[in-house]
């Protein structure tokens, strides 16, 4: 890659701070996506090409100057740094900025890079599963299929002397399914994906994906309305880890908790959720949708420990968040792009296993409602009030798992909710997303063992 090598870094640097300033950091972005989606029996789109382009920040009495080009040339960089030194007023910076190179600190295997495969395959790919999911049940009214790979190369340069670059590519496959019948409409999804190559396709058919859904919407379909009240609740490891980020995760970004908009804010040290809980966050695991090996700060990817037995032990932290609390970045400084400034952002966040097995928590569990799919979910970060949707959900009765539910909801605050589980599984399950925040999209992936939730609001028919 070597891009910004080809430039006089230090020069440009120095130009950022003529004016003054704590920090300055450039961020070189090479993007080639591709992208297709197919809905309705035929090709709706294929996004393909390539993006570059670099940023350039000035810190400045903690806060941020940026300005981005998506012309990288000596003249352009040199444009950038003027334009963001008007925004400091203060001591010139006259340090000599030697820039060393770095190397990330994990490399992700990729066995089969997808910009190898031909588009031909790709949407061949995308076709069959199609035709998978609509034969599935004559109910089935709506299909549709999204194929999405990007090979991402990133370089970072900053007044601190660091150069580093990172190479990343990822692939992503989702099948949504619509089913019908009557008047009752009901909708299954499922997504794979992570920083991998085409090597996911043999762990994950998408024949296979297709089918999940579409038994997903047509089982739904068939499902009984959820009965609302309070009750308890068992979360499977399926369910992905949708409660966690947004229950806590977000609450944790240390931006939101030095506004005050977090209700974990200065709680650092204190009881924040139940002793059987540990909560992390870890950009290290490998080929996992929310890895990297320096984050886009250039940060070496590390593991977090957030919450443990209980107790609050620190926030996600970018370069800007750690320089006013005089502390250290977490390595979790993310952006969108090349035209995003920096945030502190979730990378792979999850509860750690328990020791107790999932049958047990079902077994002693006399009523309520299993969660196997949670939906979507929108969270408070003031207060920690919360609403979830599920997707896939059964009663439970007796101690065993029983008839399917739809439209179920749940609602409550996070941390009541987390000081209340009282039991946690001993399994572990995956969910990935794409987490937005500021008008910025990043991929993430959340994971959680089965737990039970003692009580909780569910919205449902009373």
């Amino acid at each position: 890659m070597d891009i910004l090598a080809n430039f006089d870094m230090p020069r440009v640097l120095k130009t950022a701070l003529k004016n003054g300033g704590d920090f300055a950091d450039l961020f070189y972005e090479y993007v080639q996506p591709t992208s297709i989606v197919y809905e309705d029996k035929k090709i709706e789109k294929i996004i393909s090409g390539i993006d570059t382009g670099v940023g350039l920040r000035v810190i400045y009495h903690n806060k941020t100057a940026y300005a981005y080009a998506n012309q990288v040339t000596d003249e352009g960089l040199l444009d950038l740094a003027d334009a963001v030194s008007c925004a400091c007023q203060g001591k010139v910076f006259n340090k000599d900025i030697n820039v060393m190179r770095r190397t990330p600190g994990i490399t992700h295997l990729i066995k089969m890079s997808p910009q190898e495969i031909h588009i031909e395959k790709k949407v061949a790919m995308v076709k069959r599963a199609s035709e998978v999911a609509q034969s599935w049940d004559s109910r089935i009214k709506q299909v549709k299929v999204v194929y999405g790979d990007s090979l991402r190369r990133i370089a970072i340069a900053n007044s601190d002397g660091d150069f580093i670059e990172d190479q990343r590519v990822s692939i992503l496959f989702t099948v949504q399914v619509v089913a019908a019948s009557e008047q009752i409409i009901q909708t299954g999804y499922e997504s794979v994906g992570g920083v991998m190559g085409f090597e996911l396709f043999d762990e994950y058919p998408p024949e296979k994906i297709a089918e999940i859904a579409s038994s997903r919407a047509v089982n739904m379909l068939e499902a009984r309305r959820a009965p609302g009240g309070r009750m308890t609740v068992v979360i499977s490891s399926e369910a992905g880890g949708t409660m966690i980020h947004e229950a806590i995760g977000h609450g944790l970004e240390a931006d939101l908790a030095h506004a005050g908009l977090s209700v974990y804010s200065d709680k650092v040290g204190r009881d924040v959720a139940s002793p059987l809980m540990t909560v992390v966050d870890d950009a290290t695991l490998p080929n996992k949708r929310g890895s990297f090996g320096c984050d886009d700060e250039g940060v070496t990817a590390q593991r977090t420990v957030l919450v443990e037995g209980g107790i609050l032990k620190g926030y996600l932290y970018d370069r800007l968040t750690a320089m006013k609390d005089h502390t250290r970045s977490t390595g979790n400084g993310r952006r969108e792009s090349y035209q995003h400034r920096p945030l502190p952002r979730m990378t792979n966040t999850f509860i750690m296993p328990g020791t107790t097995t999932p049958e047990e928590i079902i077994r002693t569990t006399s009523k309520g409602l299993f969660v196997k799919k949670m939906g979507g979910g929108q969270v408070n970060t003031v207060n920690g009030d919360f609403v979830f949707e599920v997707n896939e959900g059964y009663l439970i009765e007796g101690g065993t798992i029983g008839d399917p539910v739809r439209g179920a909801t749940l609602t409550g605050n996070g941390p009541t909710l987390l000081k209340e589980i009282d039991m946690v599984g001993n399994d572990f399950g995956f969910g990935i997303g794409t987490c937005g925040k500021d008008g910025q999209g990043v991929p993430v992936s959340d994971a959680q063992p089965t737990l039970r939730i003692p009580e909780i609001i569910v919205g449902g028919e009373v």
